[in-house]
């Protein structure tokens, strides 16, 4: 079951950023490179809890659908959802010294050393074409990532993050990865150039509209 974006008009309540430091340290004692969700049938959420704790809305929004997930700490938070292509991982990281929530989401895709070159080409096509994250090559581990992070200082000292600011940025990620995932495999086993992968992905999305 893929997942329907909400109106794209909702997306300009979160605030898109990138951070620096070393994102391949997100996977460190990853256990859901292949697991699978429990179910897919859909929990009413009580929308009178508007807003929370960044993680814990995370974990409440995970449970609302029935989603595989597992808390890490206070501050991290990993779930499993089933894409039109493939299994996804997907992370939540919050820092609370900058209030920024990271969320990052993984296609299960492994590049090697002689593909790094056309897949930075491709994935620079295609962030052109995102409202919003963007895209990811780790060479250190051949792993392609989307990252989108959100600043939730309310000013108030307390971060809170809401279930529609929930529902955005996971669908967001899904969304994304369901759309490009094509446009990896294109590039490294079909042997199309980036440009050509792109706008063959597109044609068949367009098709399955």
């Amino acid at each position: 079951m893929r997942l329907k974006a909400r109106r794209r008009d909702k997306s300009f309540r979160v605030l898109s950023t990138i951070l620096s430091g070393e994102p391949e340290r997100a996977l460190a004692g990853s256990r859901f490179g292949t697991a699978s969700i429990i179910a897919m049938s859909m929990e009413p959420l009580d929308m009178a809890q508007a807003a929370g704790a960044p993680i814990e809305t995370l974990e409440s929004w995970f449970s609302a659908h029935n989603w595989l997930h597992e808390r890490i700490g206070d501050e991290e938070i990993v779930a499993s959802a089933k894409g039109a292509w493939n299994q996804y991982e997907l992370r939540g990281l919050w820092r609370e010294d900058d209030c920024v929530l990271q969320f990052l989401a993984f296609p299960d895709i492994k590049v090697t050393d002689a593909q790094a070159a056309v897949i930075y080409e491709a994935i620079g096509l295609i962030n052109e074409q995102l409202w919003l994250g963007h895209f990811e090559y780790w060479p250190s581990t051949g792993i392609i990532a989307y990252r989108h992070a959100a600043l939730l200082d309310s000013g108030s000292g307390e971060a809170v993050f809401s279930y529609d600011q929930a529902e955005v940025m996971v669908e967001a990620a899904i969304e994304e990865l369901d759309r490009f995932y094509p446009v990896f495999q294109f590039v490294l086993w079909g042997g199309k150039s980036p440009r050509e992968a792109i706008t063959s992905a597109m044609v068949e999305t367009q098709g399955e509209a």
